[in-house]
């Protein structure tokens, strides 16, 4: 950052004072400009057996299968939030029925938050930001081509959730993958 988003003056990387962390503060008007991580929220929609996935129309990984996940939006619930995601991606009205998978993923500045939920009827259709969108059986999950670590982590822990025949919520963080050289 250059510029205040305020005032358009320049702005300087230094600790405020009351605060432990560096941030950008305005040289002019001395507004602090907060960084912080974004939420992203979907849902692990079912109808009878399946699972609702769509294979992504956008990047990043294009042409990779997600569950119907996006950025949270200013003044909406996270269930809200999933409702529409799942809506916008995957033409589907789904019902919520309970938060299930939270993953934090420090290195990117982003926490998943996904529920457990169910469609209203089985209809569904591809939005703007899907190439396609399946009810899928455990068996047809496409394992290879998930887009994000994230979905893979809530699909395994739903599968075994359901196999148990009691669904909990789970918590993990990610860790950055090892470079290759």
């Amino acid at each position: 950052m250059r510029f205040c988003n305020r005032c358009g003056a320049d702005v300087s990387f230094i600790v405020p004072a009351g605060d432990s962390l560096p941030r950008y503060v305005c040289n002019s008007c001395g507004h602090i400009h907060y960084e912080n991580p974004r939420l992203v929220v979907g849902c692990v929609a079912t109808w009878e057996e399946r699972i609702l996935i769509c294979r992504r129309a956008i990047e990043p990984q294009l042409g990779f299968w997600t569950l119907p996940a996006g950025f949270m939006e200013n003044g909406e619930t996270t269930a809200e939030a999933a409702t529409r995601e799942t809506m916008e991606e995957a033409g589907a009205k789904i019902i919520v029925d309970a938060p299930f998978a939270m993953v934090s993923i420090a290195h990117i500045n982003q926490v998943h938050l996904f529920y457990r939920g169910h469609l209203a009827s089985p209809n569904y259709a591809a939005g703007e930001e899907s190439l396609e969108v399946a009810l899928v059986s455990a068996d047809e999950i496409p394992w290879n081509e998930l887009a994000f670590r994230s979905v893979r982590h809530c699909l395994e822990r739903f599968l075994e959730d359901r196999a148990n025949g009691r669904f909990q919520f789970h918590e993990t963080a990610l860790t950055p993958l090892p470079s290759t050289p």
